[in-house]
Parts: structure tokens; C-alpha cells; sequence
């Protein structure tokens, strides 16, 4: 029984981690009053290029690199529409979702061919510390992981401390917040909107490239598996705070190693219901607590600089 517990939670966090990394995606997206729907789009391109790179160059730390960075220069186009050009921020990000995968599938079919042989790469290792390692229950899931899941802890933390601690985090959640007092402030909201589209996209991509250099040995479409649009939900469900994000990554990583476990027991029932699971989840979590809710009031919202 320990045993099974044991791996129910080390599942758990390997699921909730790529959730992580795309749910703080767009917390600082929406802390800074942009609305950024297309996580699932910029999750995949992110795993298609970690992948890719990765087999290219056979480095797993170049692949997560390469994997922010297309992450970056794909919501730039989204950053230019709905901040320079004041477009729709919600129709924006529905484009990056269809505009995303299709580079990817365009990408992949381009350099591996329509060909069914099977592309793989070498996962990035764990870091064990010896000895605590062993500890029932919290040894694996603290001391036995991969230098990605220490990073996710790192960006929780960071993000906690900076969005309630420092000045720059209270000028952020300033611009997000009513923009317009912001600016007389001295606050350059243009700039930390872009700035808000860099750090979604980078993570964004960051979270895709962890499914195909940390979880899979390969990319296969659907590798996301809609991942970006929990990754609403889980802010929704946090609160708009790091720490409550990260509860809900986990809640939402625990349906998912679930409904992995379930598939593979005894039960003479459909797979396809288990994999309903997490998305059932989901929908559950916005029906209880996403109309009590309220993100920064500007979310949404386009900046003009020129209206008062």
C-alpha cells in the first residue's frame, strides 16, 4: 500500500509540473492585465523545438532553451497585436492555438518525414541526494527528481516573494490592476505588458519542452493534451497567487496519474472515461469557484495611452 502511495505521488508532481510552468505562464500574463488564451499553442510549439533540439543536439538543457525561446518569439506576435495594435486579446490567443500547432506538425513532418519509424531522445536524469532519498513518501518526491521539478519549486517561490514583497512586483500587479494610474505613476505599462508577453512565452515553452525532454522520449501530436487550457483553470482555482496555483497544478496532476493508474487496472470499463478525468476536473473547479472569483480588474482590458 505505501508502495502505491508511494507512486501515486511522485506521479502527481511529474503531471503537475509542465501544468506548473504554463499556469504561471499566465499568471504573469493576467497580473499584468493580458489575457492569454493560446497557452495550449505555445505549449506545443515549445515541445516540438525542446524535442527537436534536443535530438539535434543531444542536450536536453539546449532543447528546454530553444524551447522558451520559439515560446517567446511566437507570443511577440500575439504581444504586438493585442498590445501595440489594442486588439482582442481572447481572439488573439484562439490564433496562437491554431497557429502554433500547425508550425509544429509542419516543422516535424519537414525534417522527420511522413515516415512511421519512431524518433526518440534521452530524458534528463534525476539528481538523487543519497540517503534522503530514502525517506518514505517525501525521499522520492523531494530528493529523487529531476533538476526541472527544483526549478518549478525555485519559480514558485520566487514568484510569491516578488508579486507580494518587492516594489517592482506591486508596480506589476499595478498594471494590471487600473493601468491608467499606473502610468501617472511613472510606470511603463507598455513595457511591462511586453514584458508580461516574454515571461508567458517562456515558460509557456518551457512547460511544452518538459514533456518531450522530461516526461516522453518523443513528440507526438496531442503531447500536450490540452494542458493550456487547465492551465486557466488552475490560476482561476489559485486565486491569482502562486501558492494557490500550485495547490491546484497539484489537485489537477493527481486526476491525471489517477486516471494513468486506472486505465491500466482491472476495470472492465471504457478507457476513454478515465481520460475524462482531468478535464471533468476541471470543468467542476470553474462551476464552484469561477464565478466567485475576480482576477486583476484590467484583465482583458486594452491600453490606449492617448485616452483619459
Amino acid at each position: 500500500m505505501l508502495g502505491f502511495l508511494s507512486n501515486i505521488i511522485y506521479a502527481t508532481v511529474r503531471m503537475a509540473v509542465p501544468l506548473l510552468f504554463i499556469s504561471m505562464a499566465e499568471l504573469y500574463s493576467e497580473r499584468a492585465g493580458m489575457v492569454n488564451i493560446g497557452l495550449e499553442g505555445l505549449a506545443v510549439i515549445g515541445s516540438l523545438c525542446g524535442f527537436l533540439m534536443s535530438f539535434i543536439t543531444g542536450s536536453v538543457w539546449i532543447g528546454i532553451l530553444c524551447g522558451a525561446l520559439v515560446g517567446i518569439l511566437i507570443n511577440l506576435i500575439y504581444a504586438y497585436a493585442t498590445i501595440s495594435l489594442c486588439a482582442n486579446q481572447i481572439v488573439y490567443g484562439m490564433a496562437i492555438n491554431i497557429l502554433a500547432p500547425a508550425v509544429a506538425s509542419f516543422v516535424y513532418r519537414i525534417y522527420f518525414g511522413d515516415g512511421s519509424s519512431l524518433n526518440q531522445i534521452s530524458l534528463m536524469k534525476t539528481i538523487s541526494i543519497p540517503g534522503l532519498k530514502n525517506i518514505p513518501l517525501i525521499g522520492p518526491l523531494l530528493f529523487d527528481q529531476t533538476p526541472m521539478v527544483y526549478l518549478a519549486i525555485i519559480l514558485v517561490i520566487f514568484t510569491a516573494i516578488f508579486f507580494n514583497r518587492s516594489k517592482a512586483g506591486l508596480n506589476y500587479k499595478a498594471v494590471g490592476e487600473h493601468p491608467k494610474a499606473a502610468a501617472t505613476l511613472g510606470i511603463p505599462v507598455i513595457g511591462t505588458k511586453y514584458l508580461a508577453c516574454i515571461i508567458c512565452g517562456a515558460l509557456s515553452g518551457i512547460g511544452g519542452a518538459y514533456l518531450t525532454t522530461c516526461y516522453s522520449t518523443t513528440y507526438t501530436e496531442g503531447i500536450v493534451s490540452g494542458r493550456g487550457f487547465i492551465a486557466l483553470a488552475a490560476v482561476i482555482f489559485g486565486r491569482w497567487s502562486s501558492g494557490g496555483i500550485l495547490i491546484a497544478c497539484l489537485f489537477f496532476g493527481l486526476c491525471d496519474a489517477a486516471q494513468i493508474r486506472l486505465q491500466v487496472s482491472s476495470l472492465s470499463i471504457p478507457y476513454q472515461f478515465f481520460q475524462m478525468i482531468p478535464y471533468l476536473a476541471t470543468i467542476i473547479v470553474l462551476a464552484l469557484v469561477g464565478s466567485k472569483q475576480a482576477g486583476p480588474k484590467a484583465n482583458g482590458n486594452p491600453y490606449r495611452k492617448e485616452e483619459r
